[in-house]
């Protein structure tokens, strides 16, 4: 063998053990999502097996979750879908391979108490938590509005727990600015049908 082919053997060696180094970074990445999103959830392997029909093992889950099998793009979705969240948070921002959650770098589970969203009454507050859980129970564009415009609230605050969500004053009137009323007729019509927790 001649010292050039020797080289682009070489060569060839390392980049294939830098790719494989980067795919098994980015499915441990993957993997935190995952489990951080599900334990936001409050559920366990166990729970997300049930709920799923047995589709999602808790072992191979698990697996997922600590990085040892990679997801598929197709099971990544019917994921995104059993929790009701958009797919791409389900994947580590972009150009993260390390186990960061968030900006932060604090993961649910490691973030200081003052971080953690509180869900709090309507009363006195300037704040309104809304059961998400009663979004289903309704039809119509009024629902698919508000559901877009609190998703777009949960994207930006990584809140994903798909029971409460607790909006600020600003938000109602934003929302009633959707469609059309002042903010004390949307809050009315947000008791009306359900949504407010603790009215």
């Amino acid at each position: 063998m001649n010292l050039l082919v020797v080289e682009k053997y070489v060569d060839r060696v390392d980049d294939d053990e830098q790719e494989e180094s980067a795919r098994v970074a980015y499915a441990r990445a993957v993997g935190a999502r995952l489990r951080a999103m599900r334990k936001q959830m409050h559920l366990s392997l166990q729970a997300v097996e049930a709920t799923s029909g047995q589709e999602f093992k808790a072992s191979v889950l698990g697996a997922y979750e600590r990085g040892e099998r990679a997801i598929s793009v197709a099971r990544l979705q019917r994921l995104a879908k059993l929790y009701d969240v958009p797919v791409d948070q389900l994947l580590p921002p972009d150009g993260d391979t390390s186990t960061r959650w968030g900006p932060s770098g604090n993961s649910p589970e490691t973030a200081p108490p003052s971080a953690r969203r509180v869900i709090t009454s309507a009363s006195g507050s300037g704040k309104v938590t809304i059961d998400l859980t009663k979004l289903h129970s309704v039809s119509g564009p009024e629902r698919d509005l508000l559901r877009r415009y609190l998703s777009m609230i949960q994207v930006h605050r990584q809140d994903f727990n798909g029971r409460m969500i607790t909006i600020r004053a600003e938000d109602l009137r934003s929302i009633a600015c959707l469609f059309g009323v002042t903010p004390e007729v949307m809050g009315g019509r947000l008791g009306e049908l359900g949504f407010l927790v603790g009215v």
